[in-house]
């Protein structure tokens, strides 16, 4: 990572003498089946506004062949260095010639390039956020230096290559088997969502037409054709134009580009990138096995979230990256009204998930000790690396949701629409997305801006109630709790006004139904009296923040909780559930509720959850807090209730349901007795079926991994699946199989490639950490805690940001819980002074430990009780 960083004061620098007009951008991708490097040159013409004036260009490339600035040749061994080309003298109006042999990446940054084991083609595809459009030309790598851009591309003949702009007819290529692909110019846009995507590549075409018929846009689906059997275009085309009516609604602005195009292309690191006209998606969203309805949820909210940016990234972009928030929140924030709203939508539920997964995400990064304003302080570009995270999108897409709730719907999109005309194809800072909507909703947002976009921390909202021995209410008032910010995190902990609902529910039969709902404003104080509740009867819940209006940690009150504890399953509504899952969820991991307890909650109502992806993530939720959570002595004890009623529930599921398939999942991910595993050998040779149950290639492999991770499958049984499944996602599969093994031989063999050799794909270095990595095997791992603190630095500072990353905090002892564990990282902490971006990956996951600790003593002392 030396000499590939950025700083702000560079930026703002550079931005202050440069205009940036036009790139023309030349590739010659003929020798892709070789591998290696490829011939880039780029032109690019830029203005600058002192004449004299020095400044440079970025630039990722093995080799730069010729420089030349305003028709004089600059010596590349003189004026290349620490990824930039120094640019001397300029004048007013400049033009640059950049020739260079840029490489191939095998990490997902840059020009990526993938070989499929099936076909053995090759296929490419570019991924630039953050830093990474200089690894495949010559770029002023910052987003308010926009310009147009124009590729022309040489490739093999008879593939697809995909840009930003429209795809033109090929013309025949100088060289023998080539074609030659000229794009139109693109609008002005920042150099990271500049996109190619070339190889031979299968595609489904269609088009959205406006509901007035005047607007017509090509639509394109693209997979490699080893995937075309299981593309299921016609329903990601219909989610697509559902997104295209809603956003254009309530945005009152066209979309700006002239096609759209999806790419569901492989070893993507990312969800999915907004690159303008021509998203690209990680392919393991064309589903080759059986998935459940909340995975076409999850691919939904994708689909969503990168067509919002169109609009929201794209047409108008951030100045810097401190404000990735306006970004990355409003998509996230988007993409779920879109869901909960668009006519025909399949989930208008949406904001269920919400509340049990993103805001999860949230509460989570924003208790760590690098918890940081939604506007974050971004220094340099190693800063913004790290940064995509709970806050950035999942915070601030919570916050949102709740100045919606303050200023109303229709004042926030009216805000909206004026913040596009007003910033179309420009840059933008926070303060002029507040202007318009101050203009709009007539609030003064200031005060609102300093309290939740700019100050770090979570809130958490208690009930206080008196009641009468008649059972009437004799008082309620809401308290608010600010909690000290962890160690080493900068700012203070602040209170901030709140806009809440209060559900009252009763129980109906054998419902909980809501009888009442108040809404009001929380002040930014430790204590809100809630008149409106005095006088009436106590009900059998009192939920605080019903419909999830606000980002705060709710907590009930012991008339309540216990209430929920014994009938959180008769919920009539998914969203109350939800939320009382998440607050039982929170209150375990804080050490409030013990994991002994949590884990009774869940049993007793995880069977007759109707919310697929509240199921799922009980699941998750439920093994971790037993694996990390729960006092050692009783962990066994917790496996066992857990991998048993994971079986009953299996088996008890609706067959072919969604909930056979999520309990067969779960219980592959839990199984250890010798019962437990030979129910799953016999369900992979064949010789027990479950009725409805289709054992098909993903569950197969989830069935050998578990096999493999409990030492009952061998290397000759990974082969043999490998040999049903040949495909990239089967090897990666199978490397994740033989890294699971629970033998010093493997642990070994798989440390050596992750660590010590460069040579695995990003993929397949996951896949491996992920097999490496088994909460059972933490007496088998313990050697390796050593290993990895002698070794990050290193990877650090010699591999990429995304292969360094996975290293990082894939293989930090997390399953080590032990003061020990601390130590040791203070103790690296204190010798080593990492940059920030290292100490920030290392802190994040040392904070997991501690809280697992002491969540390991609130369960221990629950069992004193």
């Amino acid at each position: 990572m030396p000499g590939t960083n950025l700083t702000r004061e560079e930026a703002r620098t550079r931005a202050a003498l440069l205009h940036v007009d036009a790139y023309e951008i030349e590739l010659d991708l003929s020798t892709a089946a070789e591998g290696g490097t490829f011939r880039s040159t780029t032109v690019v013409r830029f203005t600058a506004g002192t004449s004299g004036a020095s400044s440079f260009i970025d630039l990722v490339a093995p080799a730069v062949r010729e420089v030349t600035l305003n028709g004089v040749a600059l010596d590349p061994a003189e004026v290349f260095a620490d990824s930039r080309i120094a640019l001397p003298d300029l004048a007013a109006e400049n033009e640059l010639r950049v020739v260079a042999d840029c490489a191939y990446s095998s990490s997902g940054e840059g020009l990526h390039r993938f070989v499929d084991p099936v076909d053995q083609q090759t296929y490419l595809y570019t991924q630039f956020e953050v830093p990474d459009a200089r690894r495949v030309f010559a770029s002023f790598e910052q987003p308010d230096l926009k310009a147009t851009f124009q590729f022309t591309v040489a490739a093999p003949t008879g593939w697809k290559v995909i840009s930003n702009e429209v795809s033109p007819e090929p013309e025949k290529g100088a060289a023998e088997g080539t074609e030659v692909h000229r794009f139109p110019a693109t609008p002005r846009i920042s150099t990271y969502i500049t996109a190619l995507i070339a190889g031979p590549y299968h595609g489904v075409f269609s088009e959205y037409v406006s509901p007035d018929g005047e607007q017509r846009v090509p639509l394109g689906v693209y997979c490699r054709p080893s995937l075309a059997q299981y593309l299921d275009a016609d329903h990601i085309f219909d989610v697509t134009r559902q997104g295209f009516d809603y956003f254009q609604d309530k945005f009152d602005f066209a979309y700006p580009f002239s096609k759209y195009d999806q790419l569901f292309v492989p070893e993507f690191n990312a969800g999915a990138m907004e690159n303008a006209g021509a998203v690209t998606i990680r392919d393991q969203y064309v589903f080759r096995s059986k998935v459940t309805d909340a995975a076409y949820e999850g691919r939904a909210t994708t689909i969503l979230h990168e067509l919002a940016h169109m609009w929201f990234g794209d047409l108008v972009t951030m100045e810097w990256w401190n404000d990735l928030w306006l970004n990355e929140s409003f998509a996230t924030f988007a993409e779920t009204v879109c869901q909960a709203e668009a006519e025909g939508t399949r989930w208008p539920n949406i904001w269920t998930t919400f509340a049990n997964q993103m805001k999860t995400w949230a509460y989570r990064q924003d208790q760590l000790p690098s918890t940081h304003p939604i506007m974050a302080e971004i220094n340099d570009l190693e800063d913004v690396q790290v940064n995509f995270d709970g806050i950035t999108y999942a915070k601030g897409a919570s916050v949102l949701k709740q100045l919606v709730a303050y200023v109303g719907q229709d004042a926030f999109f009216a805000g909206v629409q004026a913040y596009f005309k007003r910033h179309a194809w420009g840059n933008t800072r926070l303060s002029d997305l507040l202007t318009a909507l101050e203009l709009t909703s007539g609030r003064d947002l200031k005060a609102w801006s300093k309290a939740w976009l700019e100050t770090a921390g979570i809130n958490i909202l208690r009930p206080e109630l008196e009641v009468g021995a008649d059972g009437v209410i004799t008082s309620f008032a809401v308290r608010q709790e600010a909690p000290a910010l962890p160690a080493g995190a900068r700012g203070e902990a602040v209170l901030r006004p709140h806009r809440i609902a209060i559900g009252l529910y009763e129980l109906e039969g054998d419902a909980l139904k809501r009888v009442e709902r108040i809404e009001l404003d929380i002040e930014a104080a430790e204590l809100t009296e809630v008149p409106q509740l005095v006088g009436r009867d106590r009900p059998a819940v009192v939920l605080l923040n019903d419909d999830d209006l606000s980002y705060a940690k709710i907590r009930l009150d012991p008339f309540s909780l216990a209430n929920v504890t014994s009938h959180i399953a008769d919920f009539a509504e998914s969203l109350p559930r939800a939320l009382c899952w998440a607050a039982a969820w929170d209150m375990t991991r804080d050490g409030e509720m013990a994991t002994r307890d949590y884990l009774e909650l869940v049993l007793h109502g995880v069977g007759r959850e109707s919310d697929i992806g509240v199921v799922q993530s009980l699941q998750r939720q439920a093994k971790l807090a037993i694996e990390l959570y729960a006092a050692p002595e009783w962990r066994p004890t917790g496996r066992a209730q857990w991998a048993d009623a994971a079986e009953q529930l299996l088996r008890a599921s609706d067959p072919s349901s969604d909930h056979q398939l999520a309990w067969a999942r779960a219980f592959a991910a839990s199984a250890s007795t010798e019962e437990h595993l030979a129910l799953l050998t016999g369900l992979l040779d064949g010789s027990v079926e479950i009725d409805g149950l289709a054992v098909d290639t993903e569950l197969r492999w989830a069935l050998l991994e578990r096999l493999s991770a409990t030492g009952v499958a061998d290397e000759a049984s990974v082969m043999e699946e490998l040999e049903r499944d040949p495909t990239a996602a089967g090897e990666a599969h199978a490397a994740t199989c033989r890294a699971a093994r629970p033998t010093e031989a493997a642990k070994a063999a798989a440390w050596a490639s992750v660590v010590e050799a460069e040579t695995l794909t990003n993929t397949v270095q996951e896949a491996v950490i992920g097999g490496f990595v088994q909460t059972e095997q933490a007496d088998l791992l313990a050697p390796y805690t050593a290993k990895y603190f002698a070794a990050i630095k290193g990877v650090f500072e010699e591999r990429s940001h995304e292969m360094g990353q996975q290293i990082i905090v894939g293989l930090y002892p997390t399953i080590q819980v032990s003061q020990e564990t601390l130590d040791a990282t203070d103790a690296w902490l204190d010798a080593n002074a990492p940059a920030p971006a290292l100490r920030r990956m290392v802190v994040e996951c040392r904070s997991g430990v501690e809280r697992a600790l002491r969540a390991q003593a609130a369960d221990r002392a629950a069992a004193k009780k």
